[in-house]
Formats: structure tokens, C-alpha cells, sequence
């Protein structure tokens, strides 16, 4: 019995294409282009609404995009990764929902004719590390790491990068507090310069 839930759910939750890991999921409905360049990793689950691109041509241009969710993640439903570099989010991250990560923008030259006809360009990969929270409709926007154990607050737009043990929210994102290793708790910025 338990052979066929786990065939069952291999057909239906596990998009061919991609690479993944054991015991991890995707709910439908999810949109996924470019499946070869997504990997997934262990015991991952991911909420119905996925929209994935891993964009490998786009107005003409070839890219080379890696799109990598490590093991242990949860990711909400509606999420949305779209990607012409990388994007990497660490183990142990949970991602709530409706959360978008990009690395990419489009052409933006007045003298370069449709916006949607130019090239895209990358400002760098997006890297979440080990064990983030990312709060409801968070936007990453491309070029940003955040360090292992950050905590980005709901509706907060990352447009820059923070180190390790940092509470960030707002748009466009600040630090709110950091985690003192010493004190065993987060405490604001000022607090932890005293």
C-alpha cells in the first residue's frame, strides 16, 4: 500500500524534468519552464501555484540559469522564481506564501524599442541561506544574499544584502534587530552596539 501512495504521488506532486530529492513534493498547479535547470532537494514541500522560470532564452539572448531549493524548505503556495543566473535557497529555509525571488530585470533603453522585446540582464544571483524565514509576499530582487538564519519581515522588499542573524522588513528592507550570540535572543541594532 504504501509502494503505491508513494507511486501515486511521484506521478502527480514530482514534475518530470526535475531533479529532486527523496520525499519531496510540489502540490498542484505549478508552471515550471526550464525543468532541467531546477533542482530540489530532500524532504522540500512546496505549495500549489508554483511559478517557476529557469529562463534559457529570452529577446534572442541564451542563458545558462540554475534555480536550487535545498533540503528540508517549506515553501508556501503562490510562489515565484524566475531566473536567468541563480537562484539558491539554503536547507531549512521556509518561504511563506506568495514569496518572489528574482534575479533578473528587463531592458529598460527608451532607444531600445518594447521594453518586453529587450534583452533581460542580470544583476547578480539571489542566494537565501541556511534556515531563513521569508514572511508573506516577500519580494527578493536580484544581486541580494541573505546570510543563514535571517528573519525578513511580511510585504518587505530585499533590495540589498545582510549579513547572518539579521530581522529585516520594510521596502525597501532595513535591519530591525539582530541575533546576539552572547544574549541568546535578538535585540535591536542600538541595544547591541551598547
Amino acid at each position: 500500500m504504501r509502494f503505491i501512495k508513494e507511486s501515486v504521488k511521484e506521478l502527480l506532486y514530482r514534475p518530470s524534468g526535475v531533479a529532486f530529492g527523496e520525499r519531496s513534493y510540489i502540490q498542484r498547479p505549478y508552471s515550471i519552464s526550464g525543468r532541467k535547470r531546477v533542482r530540489i532537494g530532500k524532504r522540500t514541500s512546496i505549495g500549489g501555484g508554483l511559478y517557476i522560470q529557469a529562463i534559457t532564452e529570452y529577446a534572442g539572448v541564451r542563458y545558462m540559469p540554475t534555480i536550487e531549493i535545498g533540503d528540508d524548505v517549506y515553501i508556501g503556495g503562490h510562489a515565484y522564481f524566475t531566473a536567468i543566473d541563480r537562484i539558491s535557497v539554503g536547507d531549512g529555509c521556509v518561504l511563506s506564501e506568495y514569496v518572489y525571488l528574482t534575479d533578473e530585470v528587463h531592458g529598460m533603453d527608451p532607444r531600445a524599442g518594447l521594453i518586453m522585446e529587450q534583452s533581460l540582464i542580470s544583476k547578480g544571483p539571489v542566494v537565501i541561506g541556511r534556515s531563513c524565514f521569508l514572511g508573506f509576499r516577500v519580494a527578493v530582487m536580484p544581486g541580494v544574499t541573505l546570510g543563514e538564519h535571517c528573519v525578513v519581515a511580511a510585504n518587505s522588499t530585499v533590495t540589498r544584502s545582510f549579513p547572518a542573524y539579521s530581522m529585516i522588513g520594510g521596502s525597501p528592507a532595513r535591519i530591525l534587530k539582530r541575533y546576539s550570540q552572547t544574549l541568546g535572543r535578538w535585540v535591536s541594532a542600538k541595544e547591541e552596539l551598547e
